[in-house]
């Protein structure tokens, strides 16, 4: 068994962006961009991933798709949204910080996150500080978003985070971000949606050892 047999079973089982999985179509535009910090956000919290998706959806269901409405909702409508999700332990605390969260993007950036991308200008350090300014987003929320953001911010790529590092060495993949992007790509130069996927998929190994045991089978 090959690495290159280990990432085509992984990509074959789980080979889509959590931004995908809940229900974004990822664009450089503000609507999508905002929907991934939000769901970055509820990503970094010690909850299943799955619950994290499952109330990014019903946040967006009902309506609290950008800014401007993450704002104007309530904050009961807010921890309402997110119980329905699942998302129940944190549900106060974070319903709280997505409407501050909104109010200071809105202040900030107008509500565009492509102006902190203008900001940083190419300097990842930079985008990652700018994204710490938002309530409830530390460090493993700003990796969160510079992961699955480089699918259309080609200058953050490749990016592979410490946890998708972790999934890699549990498959016994290297832990090398510089190999596991030669992996990543098919016949011609990798771009920054190959490298999105393959992390989001090592992501899962590292967070379910039954996908590590479900590859392996596979690979």
């Amino acid at each position: 068994m090959t690495a290159r047999d280990t990432v085509d079973a992984l990509l074959a089982r789980c080979g889509t962006t959590y931004a995908a999985e809940a229900g974004i179509r990822l664009r450089n535009t503000p609507q999508p961009l905002y929907q991934l910090l939000v769901l970055s956000d509820l990503l970094s919290a010690r909850i299943r991933a799955s619950v994290a998706v499952s109330a990014a959806r019903a946040l967006f269901a009902h309506g609290m798709r950008s800014p401007q409405r993450m704002a104007g909702a309530t904050w009961q409508q807010r921890v309402d949204a997110l119980g329905e999700g699942g998302y129940r332990r944190y549900d106060e605390r974070t319903a709280t910080q997505l409407g501050e969260g909104a109010q200071l993007l809105l202040a900030d950036c107008g509500g565009d996150l492509r102006r902190l991308r203008e900001e940083a200008d190419g300097d990842l350090d930079a985008l990652r500080a700018g994204l710490r300014r938002t309530p409830g987003i530390g460090p493993a929320g700003a990796d969160i978003f510079v992961r699955e953001v480089q699918a259309v911010w080609p200058e953050v790529a490749p990016f592979v985070d410490g946890k998708a590092l972790q999934g890699a060495e549990r498959l016994g993949l290297p832990a090398s971000p510089a190999k596991l992007v030669e992996l990543a790509g098919s016949a011609g130069p990798t771009d920054g949606h190959e490298v999105a996927v393959l992390a989001a998929a090592l992501v899962r190994a590292a967070l379910d050892k039954h996908v590590v045991d479900d590859v392996r089978s596979h690979a």
